[in-house]
């Protein structure tokens, strides 16, 4: 039987990957073998527990505060010391992680083609999103099959000299795990139960979802955010909603410049099922993460991104992502607009989401088990 060996090893790839883990699994002749590394640990496990998947592999490299070099490192050893164990006829790997461009990598280095869910996507710099712009930039050559969720990221393989008959444009695996959490939230509010309270808290006044963690916003840029939120959060008829990282250049910052405020939830990381009822719960979003570009206007809610360049400009151009930067002013400005301006809130509220229609799993799947001969 043919062996594919699914590699992942953060909460973002873990939410893109289980629907696609779930659709390999139903496919007569396939053995899916699932290797994760714990690059982030925590935060990981919450979407293994909801997901129900145990990994096959557990590599649990993860180690406070170590630079990319030793994770890169750490990643490619024990990744090539899993594939010769295993033998797969294909590794998958997802987005723009270290775990993603060193299992790649591996596989290269054993001639084992390599899939690549959510391939193509772009910013242009290689320093924003960094280092995730390059990350993505090694995978490209290397893989064989590339998944890329729309047109535009299709087109920049295509750009990169990709073969056409390698490009399969199958929509983002995140709208699959956006719909099948919410159904399942909606089926068992328990499972989100732990929002309860703050929904209570701020009943009555426009939430705003708060999201930032990149690594080209710390220093400056998140000391920035973090003065802004207090001022968004001045106004009576806001809360904020801030389930706040766990990495110390977020932390402390937060600490420091937000302290205690009465309009400010800071909480700790959301498990999956809470943080899609958080995004339902809000009326805008404020981030600078990738995947909630996607998810939230899944969900109807506009996004201003606190970022200088996106790899994923088909929200802008559709009208419902807003790329503003980390200038406090700016951040602010454009929260009071859509909070002030009804007919600019619609706009982007009722933006056509071009990232998916919720069945990309399958399409890969399919796509898949033709290339490992079933």
């Amino acid at each position: 039987m043919p062996k594919v060996l699914v590699i992942f090893g953060t909460r973002p790839e873990a939410i893109k990957l289980f629907p696609v883990i779930r659709a390999l699994a139903v496919v007569p002749g396939l053995t899916v073998r699932t290797c994760v590394t714990a690059q982030h640990r925590g935060l990981l496990d919450q979407v293994l527990a909801i997901a129900d998947l145990a990994p096959d592999i557990d590599l649990d490299l993860m180690e406070p505060g170590q630079t990319l070099d030793r994770l890169t490192a750490r990643l490619l050893v024990g990744l090539g010391d899993v594939m010769d164990a295993e033998q797969p006829d294909l590794v998958i790997v997802q987005g723009d992680t270290a775990t993603a461009m060193t299992g790649a990598l591996a596989a290269y280095y054993r001639k084992v083609p390599v899939a690549h869910v959510e391939a193509g996507l772009r910013s242009g710099d290689i320093y924003h999103p960094w280092p995730e712009e390059v990350n993505r930039r090694i995978v490209a050559p290397i893989a064989t099959l590339h998944f890329a969720p729309t047109d535009t990221a299709a087109e920049a393989l295509r750009r990169e000299t990709i073969a056409e008959d390698t490009i399969h444009v199958t929509g983002n695996t995140v709208i699959d795990a956006l719909y099948w959490t919410a159904d399942r939230v909606a089926a068992d509010p328990s499972l989100a139960a732990g929002l309860d309270a703050i929904a209570a808290r701020f009943a009555g006044k426009r939430i705003i979802l708060v999201t930032t963690h990149r690594r080209e916003n710390f220093g400056d840029g998140m000391a920035a955010i973090a003065r802004a939120i207090g001022r968004i959060a001045e106004r009576d008829d806001v809360a904020v909603l801030f389930p706040v990282h766990p990495n110390p250049n977020v932390v402390s910052v937060m600490n420091d410049i937000l302290g205690t405020r009465a309009n400010v939830a800071r909480i700790e990381p959301l498990d999956y099922p809470h943080f899609v009822r958080a995004l339902g719960m809000a009326d805008i979003v404020l981030t600078d993460s990738g995947g909630v570009q996607e998810e939230a206007p899944a969900l109807g809610k506009p996004v201003l991104v606190m970022r200088e360049t996106t790899e994923r400009p088909e929200g802008v151009a559709a009208g419902t992502a807003r790329l503003i930067g980390t200038d406090e002013d700016r951040i602010v400005s454009e929260i009071f607009t859509l909070l002030d301006d009804t007919s600019r809130y619609s706009a982007m509220a009722r933006a056509h989401n071009p990232f998916g229609d919720g069945h990309a799993a399958a399409k890969i799947a399919k796509v898949v088990a033709h290339a490992v001969g079933l």
